[in-house]
This record gives structure tokens, C-alpha cells and sequence, in this order.
């Protein structure tokens, strides 16, 4: 790293960086809650007053994959106040910019849109937090690039090979080829590096007069054996990364000797977990570029609130502590408080230097009691420091030191204690339902699913509050399954069922590549189902409160002389049932409502129709096999299909579908007397399958009947 004369700018870039700024992080606490704000207006507030070229973001700039309306309102907010402005941009942009930013629907940077007034571009990767979900694969920073507040790059769709194309950035004569990647997950993108599905394209001409810069947001530390990025993957044409995702502030460029290029990690903007690589000061970045030289200038943030973290060991204090006195719990929370008051001294100390740092510290005092100690109230504990200090009620942690697992002689713990602190914390969830269903008895195990998709549908109930991700994940599987039975023409064995269903699990397991497509299929239907009942059931509801009192208008009429009074109750209503969505608007619109009110008979009618019984939950693969075997035809005469539905206030809502489409004109002639008859033909439904051989209509015997009963969201 060289230094720059700062005094010939007209060939000089100047950017601002930062990484990891988690808007609306603990927006709801009421101390903490505008941390993140503040702190990203003094980020802003310095590419203002440095006059920068643009502000180059490397992810995680929400914290909350959806944030709220708050958090996008004060970010807008901020971006408009400072990104805004008369003053020109001073550089060019030579690369196709449908290609940088083909997935917006204004693909050019918004610095050249003639109907804004950009003075700051921004130019941001997405990171774990605020990644790409849904049916369109959309996420917070697409609506600040819709809005032309924000350049969002670095996207890849592909799970099979990634082309990673630069922004060719000029001014003067410095040339700058920005290459950027969002986040994926570290063991896919881990395998495709080893797999070489990672290519990083160049310029053609003059590539060795570009300054290379690739910003990405991955793990850098090591967390398993794939969950990280190792900098050897990374090519060596590359001068600088700058490295998002790891929080702590090493902003400081560090070269590897082995690739030849110089790595930064801005760190984090705000503390957002209370470790010891938080408790570092936070820094943004200005970095000068001239030519291939450059010059990080490491900015102290003044906004940003100050952490303090001290471990405690009671067994390194035996001249203070000994476990066989009555009173050493009093003692040790004695020592705590003089611990916590000392913290508190040193963060007054340092404020007084800086006025705009919050008032309140963060604190955290982590005490390993182990050698026959006792915790003592942390609650009662923190009412001590309530209004001096951030997060009073977290402030003690204890904890016991994994040396003492070690009197099991047959686990070996010794890698475990000797790796680093911050792999030993991490927690994946697809680790736990993997180590779950490794260990959990035979009955319990899986025998169709796999453990890595469970764990991937599960990570994204977790993660994404994808809430139908579980259970289409579990339809897609069985469907394959089905198909994959099917084409086998297996018999309706349970033996060899079983085995068929073996084989092709762990014929899946081994395809690792396939097994992530499936996953990744699964998850997109489960979105795109629910959006589009989401829009059926919106776009409907009307159309079904009109047919529903045109169709009673009419019943009305011709049922004068019956004696039957009409309620409405307070049920579920609009005419249907559960499951039966499917119904038309005519027989939806004739239904009646009320106490006691028979279902009427429709057994003159002479109409036939294709009738599929839905099935029940339960129904297993054999049974499913079974009745396939037993029902070969599926066409028959249907007279009616009555259904009663009793709500919690024992209000009976009856509800007929009917075969004929001129239901009305007959309705005159139905007798309420008929209802013995009507229940007594409801509860002789025969479920009837669908043969496997038809192409028409086909009918899945392993489907659920949730779907047809979930909710819209």
C-alpha cells in the first residue's frame, strides 16, 4: 500500500466504506432503538463533508431481512438528505451497465437517470440479513434502487456456476474494475470455488492498468469445515478486498502473502452481539485510489455506542473465593459490582472527550464459575444499574469452562477447547436438525426426507419466517417420490415400497448439487402458492358476497311456504365450506346458513361428474398404494356431497354443493324433510382415488389437504 498525493484529485477516487449497519437493529428498545439511525446519518454526514466520489457499501445494511416501516422511512430519509444534491459526479462508467445491474428494472447507475439529482452514488452488495426472498427474489435494497437511491450489485441467481462482471469505474486516469458478490450461503459458494463454478470475468483491454476491487460478504473466519471463505479462493489479479459480514473492526488493510492482495474488514457500524470482537472501536473507511496505488484513512465513529467486556475466572481468585464458605456467593457478587463500577468509571472517562457518544455504556462481565460455585440473581443484580448503563439486564453472564467435560474419558473435548472463542459459539440450525435426526431413535428418524433438506427448510422458517416452508418442502418430496415409485412400477408391498424409498433417498443424499436445486424448487413454490392465493382470495371475496345474496334472494322466493326460520349464524361464511375452494360461484352462492337448517337432496338429479375425494392427512404411502389398486376408475354418479361444519358456539352451518349448475330452478321442489336422507348419503361417501395410468386430471394420493385450508397470509 502506497501512499497518495491527496493534492492532484482529478485522478484520484475517493470512497467512502463501511460494512454491516444493521438499520433497525432493536428499533423497539427503548434506549438502544435509534443507535443504528444516528450512527448511519454521521457515516453520511462524512461522504458529505468529504466531498467522496461514492459510498461503497459491503452488506447488511438492514438488519431484518423485511424491515419495518420505520426503518425504510428513516433510511430513505437519510439517503435523500445527503445523496441528493447539484454538486456533479466526477467520474464515468465504461462497462455495460445492463449487465451490472440486470436485475433492476432501470438497469443504469442512478447518478445518470435524467429525472434525479445524484451528487453521491451508493453502490451496495446484500448481506445475510437483507438477502433476496420471495417469488421475485427481491429484498430492502431493490426498493431503494427502484426509488434511484442506491446501486445494488453483485447479484447471482445460479446455483451452478457464478460470473462475477465488473463495474469499470474512470476518472483522470485511474481506472477502477468493481467486482462485487452478495451473500450466499458459505458451504455452497465454499463447493463451487473448489468446483471451479466460480469465474471472475477482466477487461480486455489494458487489464493490468485496472486497480481491482471485490467487496464481498462472507464468513472469513473459520466456523466448520466449509461455513467460511478461505482468502486463497479469491484470485490473485485482485489488489484489495473489503471483506463484510465479520464484525469486528479490522479496517487496516492486511496482505496475504500467498495471493498478493490486501484484505480490509471494515467491521460492523453498531454492536449487535456483546463478544469480545465487538468491544473494538468502530471505524468506517476513506480510501484513496490513484492509478495502482491506494491509502485507507481509518474515520472514528462518534455516534457509536461504547462497549466494555472483562471475563472473570473465580477459580484464578482462591485467596477471595473459596466455594466451602456460606458466603462466597455474597462475596462474588460484591466483586462483580466493583467490577461493574470500574467499567462504568472508564466509560465516563471517555465520553467526557466525546460528547455525541450515547450516555449509556454497554456492558458485559462474563464469570466462569466453575469449581463448585454458585451463580447468584442476575435480575436482582441488574435493578443496581438500571439508569446507568445500556443492557442492565445482561450484563452478567456465567458460564462454565468446557475443561470439566473432561473427566469423560470416552468423548475427547480437547479440539473443542482449544479452537478460538467464535467458533466455539456458533450455532447453526441445519447442524441441529441434523444432529437431531442422526441421534434420535429409529422410529423418529427420516425415511424419506433428508437430513440437509429439512435443515434448509427449517433455516428458513427460522431465518426468512418462510411459515410454509416445512411442509411444501414435505409435499414437493413426496410428490418426487410418487413419480419416482411410479416409473418403477412398484407393487403394493410394503417391503418393497420401503426399499424403493431407500434407494432413492440415498440416491439423493449422494447428488448434493440436485438435492440444493430441489430445495431451492421447493421453497419458490411454497412463495409462489401463497401469493397466489393471497391474490384469489382478495380478488374473490366480493364477487362471493354477491353471488352469496343474489343466490339467498332467490332461495327465499321459492322456499315461501316453508316453516323453516333463516338465521345467519356466526360461522364461517361466503357460501363455502373448508375445501371448497375449488367449488363454482353458483354452487358456492346457494348454500344456506342457520340453526338446524337440513342440507337439501339432490338425488333426482341425473347430471354425472368427475369427482375427486380429497384425502386424509394421514393416509400413508402403502395405504395410498392400496387404494389406487382398489379404485382403478374414477368416474362415477355423484348425486350430492353434503358437509356439515359446527363452529365453537355450536352454531350448525350446513353447506351443499351441488352437481348441476341449475340449482336455483330446482330448489323450489327440494323438501327440508329430506335432510335424514341427505346426512345419511354424506357420511356413505366412498373416497376414490385417481389410476396412476391417466394423464387427465391425475391426482396426487400423498397431498396434503392443508393447502387447501391454510389461511392467506
Amino acid at each position: 500500500m502506497s501512499p497518495i498525493n491527496s493534492l492532484n484529485e482529478e485522478d484520484t477516487f475517493k470512497i467512502l466504506v463501511a460494512t454491516d449497519i444493521h438499520l433497525g437493529y432493536l428499533e423497539k428498545d427503548p434506549v438502544r432503538g435509534n443507535d443504528t439511525f444516528v450512527t448511519f446519518d454521521e457515516i453520511l454526514r462524512h461522504a458529505q463533508q468529504k466531498e467522496v466520489d461514492f459510498i461503497l457499501l459491503g452488506g447488511d445494511l438492514f438488519h431484518e431481512n423485511k424491515p419495518s416501516r420505520k426503518t425504510l422511512h428513516t433510511c430513505i430519509e437519510l439517503l435523500r438528505k445527503y445523496c441528493m444534491g447539484d454538486r456533479p459526479v466526477q467520474f464515468e462508467i465504461l462497462s455495460d451497465q445492463s449487465v451490472n445491474f440486470g436485475f433492476s428494472k432501470f438497469p443504469w447507475v442512478n447518478y445518470q437517470d435524467g429525472n434525479l439529482n445524484v451528487c453521491i452514488p451508493v453502490f451496495s452488495i446484500h448481506g445475510n440479513h437483507d438477502d433476496p426472498t420471495g417469488v421475485d427474489a427481491l429484498c430492502a435494497l431493490d426498493i431503494l434502487s427502484s426509488a434511484g437511491l442506491l446501486n445494488h450489485f453483485g447479484r447471482s441467481s445460479s446455483v451452478e456456476k457464478i460470473d462475477i462482471s465488473p463495474i469499470l469505474l474512470h476518472k483522470g486516469s485511474t481506472k477502477i474494475a468493481l467486482y462485487g458478490l452478495g451473500s450466499i450461503p458459505d458451504e455452497r459458494l465454499y463447493r463451487m470455488f473448489v468446483n471451479k463454478q466460480v469465474t471472475m470475468l477482466r477487461p480486455k483491454e489494458d487489464e493490468d492498468n485496472w486497480f481491482n476491487l471485490f467487496v464481498i460478504h462472507q464468513n472469513r473466519s473459520k466456523h466448520g469445515a466449509t461455513n467460511y471463505i478461505p482468502e486463497q479462493f479469491l484470485d490473485d489479479f485482485i489488489d484489495l478486498v473489503i471483506w463484510g459480514h465479520e464484525h469486528e473492526c479490522k479496517i487496516a488493510p492486511t496482505r496475504n502473502e500467498q495471493q498478493l492482495f490486501y484484505v480490509s474488514q471494515p467491521g460492523s457500524s453498531v454492536v449487535t452481539s456483546l463478544s469480545p470482537g465487538e468491544a473494538i472501536k468502530k471505524h468506517i473507511g476513506l480510501l484513496h485510489i490513484k492509478g495502482k496505488k491506494m491509502n485507507m484513512e481509518k474515520i472514528p465513529l462518534e455516534t457509536a455506542r461504547s462497549f466494555y467486556i472483562e471475563d472473570i475466572v473465580l477459580a484464578d481468585h482462591p485467596d477471595i473465593f473459596n466455594p466451602d464458605n456460606p458466603k462466597v456467593t455474597q462475596a462474588v457478587q460484591a466483586f462483580c459490582m466493583e467490577k461493574v463500577e470500574t467499567l462504568l468509571d472508564n466509560a465516563e472517562r471517555e465520553r467526557l472527550g466525546n460528547p455525541r457518544q450515547p450516555e449509556k455504556p454497554l456492558l458485559r462481565l462474563r464469570v466462569d464459575y466453575s469449581g463448585g460455585f454458585e451463580p447468584f440473581n442476575i435480575h436482582r443484580f441488574s435493578q443496581k444499574f438500571m439508569e446507568r448503563t445500556a443492557n442492565p439486564k445482561d450484563i452478567i453472564h456465567f458460564f462454565r469452562h468446557r475443561e470439566q467435560k473432561e473427566k469423560n474419558d470416552e468423548v475427547n473435548f480437547g479440539k473443542l477447547v482449544s479452537r478460538p472463542a467464535s467458533e466455539g459459539m456458533t450455532l447453526r440450525v441445519e447442524d441441529l436438525v441434523k444432529q437431531y435426526f442422526q441421534t434420535a431413535e429409529k422410529k423418529v428418524q427420516l425415511s424419506l426426507l433428508t437430513e440437509r433438506g429439512m435443515g434448509e427448510a427449517v433455516q428458513e422458517f427460522v431465518d426468512k419466517e418462510e411459515k410454509d416452508a416445512i411442509e411444501e418442502l414435505v409435499k414437493f418430496q413426496l410428490e418426487k417420490t410418487q413419480r419416482f415409485l411410479k416409473e418403477r412400477h412398484t407393487d403394493a408391498e410394503e417391503a418393497k415400497i420401503d426399499e424403493e424409498v431407500r434407494k432413492f433417498r440415498e440416491t439423493r443424499k449422494e447428488n448434493i448439487e440436485e438435492e440444493d436445486e430441489e430445495v431451492r424448487e421447493a421453497m419458490t413454490r411454497a412463495r409462489a402458492l401463497r401469493s397466489h392465493e393471497a391474490g384469489l382470495a382478495s380478488g374473490s371475496s366480493d364477487d362471493d358476497l354477491m353471488d352469496m345474496g343474489a343466490s339467498e334472494q332467490k332461495n327465499d322466493d321459492s322456499d315461501a311456504g316453508s316453516t323453516v326460520p333463516s338465521s345467519r349464524g356466526r360461522g364461517r361464511g361466503k357460501g363455502q365450506a373448508r375445501g371448497g375452494r375449488g367449488q363454482n360461484l353458483a354452487s358456492r352462492g346457494t348454500s344456506r346458513r342457520g340453526r338446524g337448517i337440513a342440507s337439501q337432496d339432490l338425488s333426482n338429479s341425473s347430471r354425472t361428474h368427475k369427482h375427486v375425494a380429497t384425502p386424509t392427512k394421514n393416509m400413508s404411502i402403502i395405504d395410498a398404494f392400496k387404494s389406487l389398486r382398489q379404485q382403478p376408475s374414477r368416474n362415477f354418479s355423484a348425486k350430492n356431497y353434503s358437509e356439515d361444519i359446527i363452529d365453537d358456539d355450536s352454531d350448525v352451518e350446513e353447506v351443499s354443493f351441488t352437481a348441476a349448475s341449475k340449482v336455483t330452478q330446482r330448489s323450489s321442489s327440494m323438501s327440508t324433510s329430506t335432510s335424514k336422507t341427505s346426512r345419511r348419503s354424506s357420511q356413505s361417501q366412498v373416497t376414490r382415488g385417481v389410476d396412476f395410468e391417466s394423464d387427465e386430471d391425475e391426482f396426487d394420493p400423498f397431498k396434503s389437504t392443508a393447502t387447501s385450508r391454510r389461511k392467506p397470509r
